[in-house]
């Protein structure tokens, strides 16, 4: 008897472990028609508030796409903000294209085959990034361009952090597709745009007169001519939105994300 009931563990045994190796089966190898996609790395964390719709947008685009929630493959590597500020302040932007180019290395190695940075600001120090790396990195600016061609505008104003403004290099990559740009000139300005990114947004926090006072910017560009608006700071999003202004607003975190998507795209059948 005692041998009958070992022998009847032993098949209930088998039967489990059977039924566990069809289940792992079925786990490992899913049903998706999303060969070919390829991986992106998001390197964020300028504010981390920004790269959340940066993640977001790009996620639900792909579930469109797909129209199911296929999610694409995307790794993250998240940036210490404060450590980014205080090497700004000193003006160490090597620093800061050294922890670039790290993180880029490492998302590359975690199998992303290209990468962005989630925000504008970084990009003072593209040239030297993408210099040491063997796979591209996307820029914001000649996204932010096609979409402006799209508009079929010639000139457009453009707010973000005080680099941007005062430094061309966002600006100038934008005035090679044959778009002038305009921004703010006097320095109280400048500084007052500043301080509402740094000192509010990229907190998360929305203040309403912070807002009234960016739309009063926007509307000194638009009596300069301005046809439209740049919000070249991925944290500006957060605040201002289209139906705020009768002027299209070129929303710099989704123009992104939407070429990350089309990266992520393009060799899929």
């Amino acid at each position: 008897m005692r041998k009958f009931i070992y022998g009847l563990l032993i098949l209930g045994l088998a039967a489990c472990a059977e039924t566990n190796q069809e289940a792992k089966t079925k786990v490992t190898k899913p049903e998706t028609n999303a060969k070919g996609m390829n991986t992106l790395g998001l390197i964020g964390g300028t504010s981390w508030h920004s790269t959340v719709e940066y993640y977001s947008f790009i996620n639900q685009s792909i579930n469109d796409h797909y129209e199911n929630n296929t999610n694409p493959p995307l790794v993250i590597y998240n940036l210490n903000q404060a450590e980014v500020h205080r090497f700004q302040k000193e003006d160490k932007w090597d620093s800061i294209a050294n922890m670039l180019v790290n993180a880029a290395i490492n998302l590359n190695k975690a199998g992303a085959s290209s990468v962005l940075f989630c925000a504008n600001t970084p990009h003072k120090v593209y040239n030297s990034v993408q210099e040491k790396l063997d796979f591209p990195v996307i820029h914001i600016a000649d996204a932010t361009a096609k979409a402006i061609h799209a508009k079929g505008l010639k000139k457009v104003g453009f707010l973000g952090t005080k680099y941007s403004m005062e430094q061309d290099f966002i600006t100038k990559r934008i005035e090679e597709n044959g778009i002038e740009v305009l921004v703010p000139r006097e320095e109280k300005v400048i500084e007052e745009l500043h301080r509402i990114i740094q000192e509010e947004l990229t907190y998360g926090h929305i203040n309403e007169q912070s807002k009234k006072y960016v739309l009063s910017v926007i509307n000194d560009l638009i009596g300069e001519g301005a046809q439209g608006v740049v919000l070249g700071c991925t944290e500006f999003p957060l605040m201002i939105f289209q139906e705020d202004l009768d002027i299209p607003v070129f929303d710099t975190t989704k123009i992104h994300s939407m070429a990350a998507v089309e990266y992520i795209l393009e060799n899929v059948q």
